[in-house]
């Protein structure tokens, strides 16, 4: 089948990566219709800064400038049940979630894969930085930039009817290809903060929904030293929340930051020390399940590579069932974010931390 036989329709979010990814598929040949997915806006009930409107304005001039269409689709019902609602249970429990990677998984490859193929679509196309190859995942050209990592849940047969354009692209060729098209997003900054909500203070943000419930912030050898707003509004391994670290004898002349180290939901206190603090460092962790892309589980043990957060340096690990073992330890392992695995140069699946 030639690629003008093909149809493609491409998420269009008004940003320089999905503008140059429909571009490239149009350079190609292909039938390209962009979409612009609405996934979210301001209620009375809770709000972010969620620029929809400019960005939609966006995608509309991409289009425009390549002569295709743009249809709009809305997700928001999908997205506020499906993000967000887990979003606050996870933080509610005390856990730091990753909206991104259940966004990926139950809109942009779940509800958005689904309206595609409904529509007649071939294929959805998206600015992702990532490659697939006879159903598997592999991680970008750009290491920088590959975001397999929030990708870890989506499965072999979500992967037969998606591309990625630009995963064989680093995000500066990306950007001298924007300018190769004269798209009207070529200079356009990159969008940041939680997914289809945009850049918001994630602790206001939450105090929409969860109600505060102080306790107490103590040194890790017990001692009092401060008092928190509720245990889901911090983070392991976060630093800035309120307490100096004077509060903590050190000696003369230093001035060590203090991290949060640990959350204890039984008696409501959040343990704060220094960086090279015992109980900030793990070396086996566990998952409450693994997802794998295949759909088949391996034969343990499995030695991989572990990436605990986006951009993290992939670790050497050896998973059995769902319990991972480093070689090394790591540090602020955190309740809720995902443990995603690669073997070489593919990405495997991931799961939640428990």
């Amino acid at each position: 089948m030639s690629n003008k036989k093909t149809k493609i329709l491409v998420a269009m979010s008004g940003g320089v990566d999905s503008s140059v990814a429909a571009s490239l598929l149009v350079e190609q040949g292909y039938d390209v219709t962009g979409a612009y997915m609405k996934q979210w806006s301001d209620g009375e009930e809770i709000g972010g800064v969620c620029p929809w409107k400019v960005d939609r304005r966006d995608a509309m001039r991409v289009c425009a400038h390549l002569g295709i269409s743009l249809v709009t689709l809305d997700f928001e019902k999908e997205y506020k049940e499906w993000v967000m609602g887990y979003m606050f249970s996870e933080y509610e429990k005390g856990k730091t979630p990753n909206p991104d990677v259940m966004c990926n998984k139950f809109i942009k490859f779940g509800a958005w894969l689904g309206k595609a193929r409904e529509l007649g679509f071939d294929y959805l196309a998206t600015g992702h930085y990532a490659k697939t190859e006879n159903g598997k995942l592999l991680k970008a050209k750009d290491k920088e930039k590959d975001q397999t990592y929030f990708l870890n849940q989506i499965t072999k047969k979500q992967l037969e009817n998606i591309k990625f354009p630009l995963g064989n692209y680093t995000k500066e060729e990306v950007r001298e290809l924007a300018h190769k098209y004269n798209l009207p997003t070529a200079d356009r900054a990159e969008s940041m903060g939680i997914c289809f909500v945009g850049e918001v203070p994630i602790k206001e943000f939450l105090q929409q929904k969860i109600k505060k419930n102080p306790g107490n912030i103590i040194s890790s050898d017990g001692r009092k030293i401060g008092s928190h707003e509720g245990l889901m509004f911090y983070t392991i391994g976060q630093r800035n929340f309120g307490v100096q670290s004077s509060e903590i004898k050190q000696k003369p002349g230093e001035n060590r930051p203090l991290y949060i180290i640990e959350k204890r939901t039984e008696t409501n206190e959040l343990v704060v020390g220094f960086d090279d603090d015992p109980k900030l460092f793990a070396e086996i962790i566990n998952l409450e399940n693994i997802h794998y892309i295949s759909g088949h589980t391996p034969d343990f043990p499995l030695e991989c590579k572990v990436r605990l957060r986006h951009r993290q340096p992939l670790q050497d690990a050896v998973i059995d069932d769902l319990t991972i073992t480093f070689k090394n330890k790591q540090k602020a392992v955190t309740p809720g974010q995902f443990a995603v695995i690669y073997k070489d140069e593919v990405c495997l699946g991931g799961g939640a931390i428990v």
